[in-house]
């Protein structure tokens, strides 16, 4: 039991701990240093290289939830039942669903506005639709961001207290 609640603890960490460094560390780095010899090309090429790095923990995150997924079950198959473990599964089925939810709804939307507005996005007027629509959609990616890290903090406070 003690191996699985140590790989339960690594595959969080790994989850929220990179979703903290994503979007604590690598994106505001990635804007401030490409933005700064040209702010508009910058701010396009940092979107597209965080872009392409967001894609890429997607599926580390999408690894790490079933992973989480399968330990529960695993510890609860052959031992006592770790304490409120249907919050736990319930909360990474959540995180997963607000992960997925991003790659395939929102991402691909933001992709098509970058493309239809064929430049950097930030260099259309304020009032311009495709302008707003892609905040519209930054903030639900970062907020959905945010609820997975909130979520992964519950489950690893929920894990740290119990015993089992």
């Amino acid at each position: 039991m003690t191996l699985l609640r140590f790989l339960s603890f690594v595959a969080l960490a790994v989850w929220v701990g990179g979703l903290g460094v994503l979007g604590g560390v690598a994106a505001p780095t990635l804007f401030t240093v490409l933005q700064a010899p040209d702010p508009a090309a910058g701010h396009d090429l940092a979107g597209a290289a965080f872009g392409a790095i967001f894609e890429r923990f997607q599926l580390v995150s999408w690894v790490c939830g079933g992973l989480l997924l399968a330990l529960f079950g695993t510890r609860a198959a052959l031992g006592p039942r770790p304490f409120r473990l249907r919050y736990r599964v319930w909360t990474v089925v959540a995180m997963l669903s607000f992960s997925i939810a991003t790659a395939i709804f929102v991402v691909p939307r933001m992709d098509r506005i970058r493309e239809d507005a064929n430049g950097a996005v930030a260099s259309l007027p304020a009032e311009d639709a495709r302008r707003v629509e892609f905040g519209r959609l930054h903030g639900l990616a970062n907020g959905l961001m945010l609820l997975t890290l909130a979520a992964g903090l519950a489950v690893f406070w929920f894990e740290a207290k119990d015993t089992a």
